[in-house]
């Protein structure tokens, strides 16, 4: 199947890099490059279109009020040199959002969101079996195999060469285990949003662009991690 993309950026060479990364993945047609919102809008009224990239800060009509506005919203990945415009792009439900100057591995990342979103939408029923499987991992706690089931887990706590599992219900688990070691254990419903924290993302009960909220545990986003974190908090809510 080939995916139909549109670019929207006023920045001649921000358009030539994104086309010739798109030209690097196979199944991507890309159908224009627009200079601008305008000249973008009568196309998109005629042409489908499945994945849309568009900047932000653009002359006469920002990218951010052109999508809000549009009456068939694709899919889209904002492209930007300003960080602070990320929660204006989560907002909208955007896909992703690359801050300039993007690197080709980080779009091939933005790129696999798209797929993941679109094999969701088209498997419904497989991915709720994913999410509700009752699976589990064992910890090793004072010389005893301890069976935790991952739906159990509300967050992880890094505490120098020790973790702390909390638990839905129960005393923390106290473990002599690298996070990071402890993170690759974990299945996609786990997120890293910290050095010192990973979050169950379905136990999240608030969040805002600085911390995530569990319970009545407030869990700070480290700056290292927020370009990130948003379109992930996006993609699992929608």
């Amino acid at each position: 199947m080939s995916y139909k993309c549109l670019i929207i950026d006023d920045e001649p060479l921000a358009r030539e890099l994104l086309e010739t990364y798109l030209q690097k993945i196979p199944n991507f047609e890309l159908v224009n490059s627009c200079s601008s919102a305008m000249e973008a809008m009568a196309l998109m009224s005629s042409e489908r279109i499945d994945l849309l990239f568009l900047d932000i800060e653009m002359p006469v009509l920002k990218g951010t009020d052109f999508f809000k506005n549009l009456v068939r919203k694709p899919e889209v990945i904002f492209t930007t040199a300003y960080r602070d415009y990320a929660v204006d792009g989560f907002e909208l439900n955007a896909l992703d959002y690359l801050l300039k100057p993007i690197f080709f591995e980080r779009f091939f990342q933005a790129i696999q969101k798209f797929l993941k979103q679109i094999q969701k939408a088209e498997r419904p029923y497989f991915n709720e079996m994913a999410t509700t499987k009752d699976d589990y991992l064992f910890v090793n706690k004072s010389k005893k195999q301890i069976k935790v089931v991952l739906d159990s887990i509300l967050y992880v706590e890094s505490l120098k060469d020790y973790i702390k599992i909390h638990l839905k219900e129960g005393e923390p688990l106290l473990v002599k285990e690298g996070i990071s070691v402890f993170e690759k254990r974990l299945d996609d419903r786990f997120v890293r949003l910290h050095r010192s924290y990973i979050i169950n993302s379905q136990k999240i009960t608030a969040y805002t662009k600085n911390d995530v909220e569990i319970g009545r545990m407030e869990i700070p986003i480290g700056n290292n991690y927020k370009d990130n974190l948003l379109p992930f908090l996006k993609s699992i809510n929608s």
